[in-house]
């Protein structure tokens, strides 16, 4: 098992979710993750995705977060992050931040 993984994530937080200043319902960010999730099944670049709708910071960077051990995500996105193989993209991932889509990058 990997001690650490690198990995990207578009986030979608929503008005009430930790450190949010999202105005969008909690309904309207899983409608929008959900679609976000078809058009990366249907081919859409990860990265792109991320720039133009992701709520943190790493946007910036095509959502790249650099490596990571565990303990240093919130549960759901460490279990989702560490099971996923390189390459592979999560389901959504509910936090207490919002509705994560995440790629397993090293």
């Amino acid at each position: 098992m990997a001690d650490q993984v690198r990995a990207s994530h578009i986030l979608l937080m929503y008005a009430g979710s930790a450190r949010s200043t999202a105005t969008r319902s909690k309904d309207e960010a899983k409608a929008l993750i959900g679609q976000l999730r078809a058009q990366l099944a249907a081919g859409a670049d990860f990265a792109d995705l991320a720039r133009q709708h992701s709520d943190c910071p790493s946007s910036r960077s095509g959502g790249d977060l650099g490596t990571f051990g565990r303990g240093q995500m919130v549960g759901p996105f460490e279990d989702a992050a560490f099971s996923l193989e390189v390459g592979g993209t999560s389901d959504v991932v509910e936090t207490d931040f919002g509705y994560h889509l995440i790629r397993r990058t090293g």
